[in-house]
């Protein structure tokens, strides 16, 4: 429900009575991963969605008798061949959903609403739920923050809720939602429990060196895509608020310098659009040793060899090397910078996902990619 947190938080703020369905599990090609949610308040007002439109429908019914009785359920949808009218996903996949009310008086309105309002200030947060285990248990939430901090209570043995913060600890670091198998051992209530983990972290960084036309393009989709875009540029006649007024930041510094100086992380993206061999070869040389997601370098084929050669001489390995994405783009036969932008962006959305960058039509390979190590969306046990 993270997803959604900034609504959320506005309906906490206001009082509303509301029911959160979250997708907890999925298999095949569902349209949404862990973590999606659609909420609907007392008043039948709807936000939010779970499979694109397959299942709103019916998910949207059990949300409103959730707020009715007060109790939580687990439910599944998958595809129906049967009926085409009936309640299914067309796409095929499989889901599984967690229906939560959250009224005044619920035990998990309070840690849940702690939660949203940290995932809306653009905080780092982790809300560990129990989807399934002894009755009562489902529903009860716990919140975890990155300094080990936590909130609530998941109802069982202290031990449950130590063993689950850690959990989710290590979900949050990685920056990942998905469900926690916890065995009877381990629950301390003698019964297995399934426990959903939804992670809440910063929007990830594209940082853009050169401020061109290009670059213009690239922050427009990179705001789309969510990432949180800054321009470098060490000339403060190109690198302005007037060019770029959709960029987060900018910042008029030697790109290299700058970099050695902000902070990146595994998500981050960087896109070298300066082409000029004064500012590339430093910044290139540093970006190809940081821990980051994504570097990729803006030129000809030329300019690409002489630049492999000059980072060669300053001691870049064939190892690093190999990150570097250059001709920066996927090949779509642009030319102007919209298009362009495009093909960055496309070949970044393609590195994160795992996906090829070849035409659906007529391929054999998944549609929908996910960074998660299963299929169904479950990440981990715990004995």
């Amino acid at each position: 429900m993270l997803d959604i947190a900034e609504e959320l938080h506005r309906w906490v703020a206001q009082g509303r009575d509301f029911a959160v369905a979250t997708v907890v599990a999925v298999g095949g090609s569902a349209p949404r991963r862990p973590g999606a949610a659609l909420a609907v308040d007392a008043e039948g007002t709807a936000i939010g969605s779970v499979s694109g439109g397959c299942v709103e429908g019916a998910v949207y019914e059990l949300c409103r008798q959730a707020l009715q009785d007060g109790e939580t359920v687990l439910e599944r949808f998958g595809y129906s061949d049967e009926d085409a009218f009936a309640v299914g996903l067309t796409c095929g996949g499989v889901i599984d959903i967690l229906v939560t009310p959250l009224r005044a008086a619920d035990p998990a309105r309070t840690v849940t609403a702690s939660a949203l309002a940290a995932a809306a200030r653009g905080e780092a947060a982790a809300l560990a739920r129990i989807v399934s285990g002894p009755a009562g248990m489902p529903g009860r939430a716990l919140l975890v923050r990155p300094d080990g901090s936590r909130e609530g209570c998941l109802g069982g043995h202290p031990e449950l809720d130590r063993t689950v913060a850690g959990e989710a600890s290590a979900f949050l670091d990685a920056g990942r939602t998905g469900t926690l198998e916890i065995g009877e051992r381990g629950s301390r209530c003698g019964a297995p429990l399934t426990v959903l983990v939804e992670s809440a972290v910063p929007p990830p960084r594209m940082i853009v060196f050169g401020a061109i036309d290009f670059a213009s393009a690239l922050v427009r989709i990179g705001r789309f895509l969510g990432f949180h875009v800054t321009v470098c540029d060490a000339r403060p006649v190109f690198a302005t608020r007037a060019r770029f007024p959709e960029a987060d930041e900018i910042v008029v510094e030697w790109p290299h310098e700058y970099l050695a100086r902000t902070g990146v992380d595994a998500r981050t993206v960087l896109c070298v659009l300066t082409h000029d061999a004064k500012f590339d070869i430093p910044l290139l040389e540093l970006a190809l040793r940081l821990p980051v997601a994504y570097v990729g370098a803006m030129g000809s084929r030329r300019t690409h060899l002489d630049r492999n050669r000059r980072l060669r001489e300053v001691g870049v390995t064939e190892l690093e090397l190999a990150r570097l994405r250059s001709p920066i783009g996927l090949d779509l036969g642009a030319r102007t910078p919209e298009e362009t932008a495009l093909s960055i962006a496309s070949e970044i959305v393609a590195a994160r996902r795992g996906g090829s960058g070849v035409s659906l039509t007529g391929a054999h390979t998944p549609i929908h990619h996910d960074g998660v190590p299963t299929a169904n969306g479950r990440i981990g046990s715990v004995a």
